[in-house]
């Protein structure tokens, strides 16, 4: 029985006898098995992309007054920045075949390592009641079409500012979600292999129908209203939609090393993000502005959220297709970006009493407690909150790059990681490597403050200069800073001894073979 959980969790991996009970599990330990390929990597980035989410930043992107070949530039930057440091993070994981707070334990330390899993656990739990929430929205649709009675569950009835409606579909999709991930790894690759392709067919079919309906001259790249930019006025704008795209896939950037322990090899992984990032991602970007340009001469009004294009076809078929399809992709990305990672997390704060399956059930159970509804539609309580634990994303990401790359140098003693031995290479200071610390702390508190400071300012009217747009650099600021204060604490300081001392020892060069 205990095989069969095992194998049904998070992977398949043998706890050595030295091991430390306190920092291993089944689900923390190196894999024994790799086995996933290029397309079970580019199926993971399609469940990503492919949401209500993706859809809208895709589209609002071609809305902000530059030219379609500048919108497009600025695509292929950005998702080739994404595609670069994805394949820097995966690197140590598939390397090592561990997940993301363990390898941390190489650079924070074996007790350290969960300053950043709590970080990132917490804005996943936010996150995955969001998501939640979106994908009930598309559930309500499809019961107020078919289910005339449930009418009045949607205004009607209602508690802690939810429908009685909006709590069905809500609960459906979290015990949908519960039931998939529940099931183990092997279950949630085989839903992303299929939920990724799943919304491209549907997608297409839109946007073919819509395109039919309003004509081929109808469509245009350009969504903005408006006077176009000129060349100067145009670049703020341009590396503004840069930074949009590396911050949208920050979180499933940073999550990364949690699947790619999964990957058969580095360059399967690689290839699989080749795929899955620069072609997925702007092919998947022009499908989208196709389909909202169409939305124009059909609807007579620009629409950028796909649930309410399915809804405005107002055929039964339609909305039944769309609005399934919609919510199999929002599971979809919830499962990957804000389900699994956290799963990880917590189970790494205390290995022994919380297994991988019990600390996605935490995120999960979180997730209704913060009640995502209230302030989903509050832009300031979203700036205030998940902007504060977003800015942190960035100087994580630089912390463990640094850490791994640069004073590392790409080895790791993977058997240190599961020791609270003072003795062990990881101990560092009662479990903690004080660098790391301090370098959060400092990126941290600058990234946080470029988020924060100038929508401050501008709300108490301290100051009439709109700086707010600084907020959209703050994943760089975090992350370089990050990088550049852990790299000189470790010159300045040094904790991470690369000594050898006949310890097994896990290396390469990121070009693999």
């Amino acid at each position: 029985m205990a095989e069969l959980e095992t194998a049904a969790g998070a992977g398949t991996g043998a706890v050595k006898p030295g091991y430390d009970h306190r920092l291993a599990n089944e689900d923390l330990v190196p894999l024994e098995k790799q086995g996933w390929g290029a397309y079970n990597i580019f199926a993971f980035w399609m469940s990503d992309v492919h949401s209500v989410g993706g859809y809208v930043t895709a589209g609002s992107l071609f809305a902000l007054g530059i030219a379609s070949w500048q919108v497009l530039l600025s695509l292929i930057i950005g998702i080739v920045i994404v595609q670069a440091f994805t394949n820097l993070v995966a690197k140590p994981s598939q390397k090592t075949g561990v997940p993301y707070p363990v390898i941390n334990r190489a650079i924070f330390g074996v007790k350290g390592a969960n300053i950043p899993a709590v970080i990132r656990g917490l804005i996943a739990i936010a996150w995955y009641g969001v998501q939640t929430f979106l994908a009930a929205e598309s559930l309500n649709i499809i019961f107020l079409k078919f289910i005339p009675a449930s009418h009045a569950l949607a205004t009607d009835y209602s508690f802690l500012g939810l429908s009685a409606l909006g709590w069905i579909s809500y609960a459906i999709l979290w015990v949908a979600q519960a039931a998939v991930f529940w099931n183990g790894m092997e279950t949630i690759r085989k839903f992303i292999d299929f939920a990724g392709p799943a919304v491209y067919v549907v997608m297409i079919v839109l946007a073919i129908y819509l395109v039919s309906q309003a004509g081929w001259d109808k469509i245009s790249l350009d969504l903005s209203a408006g006077e176009p930019l000129d060349f100067w006025s145009s670049i703020p704008v341009m590396l503004s939609a840069i930074a949009i795209v590396v911050s949208y896939f920050s979180g499933p950037m940073l999550n990364f090393g949690d699947f790619a322990r999964y990957g058969k090899s580095f360059k399967a992984v690689k290839k699989g993000n080749l795929l899955g990032l620069p072609v997925n991602f702007l092919f998947f970007s022009l499908l989208t502005v196709i389909t909202a340009s169409a939305t124009v001469p059909v609807f007579g009004e620009l629409i950028t959220d796909p649930i309410h294009t399915v809804e405005r076809i107002d055929t039964p078929f339609a909305i039944l297709l769309g609005g399934l399809t919609f919510v199999t992709a929002t599971v979809g990305i919830n499962i990957v970006a804000n389900f699994i990672s956290p799963a990880f997390d917590f189970s790494n704060v205390a290995p022994h009493r919380i297994s991988w399956r019990t600390g996605g059930m935490i995120a999960a159970v979180g997730s209704v407690i913060l009640l995502p509804w209230n302030w989903y539609s509050n832009a300031t309580a979203i700036h205030y909150s998940l902007g504060i634990l977003g800015a942190l994303i960035g100087p994580l990401f630089g912390i463990l790059i640094a850490g791994y790359y640069l004073v590392s140098r790409q080895k790791v003693w993977v058997d240190e990681m599961y020791t609270m031995d003072p003795g062990g290479k990881y101990w560092f200071r009662n479990g903690y490597n004080p660098n790391a610390i301090k370098a959060v702390a400092i990126s941290g508190a600058v990234s946080i403050a470029s988020v924060i400071i100038p929508k401050l300012l501008l709300d108490t009217g301290a100051t009439a200069v709109d700086a707010t747009w600084l907020g959209n650099y703050s994943w760089f600021i975090g992350c370089g800073l990050g990088l550049v204060v852990f790299r000189q604490l470790e010159k300045s300081t040094p904790m991470i001894n690369l000594d050898a001392d006949g310890v097994d020892v896990n290396d390469g060069s990121l070009s693999d073979d």
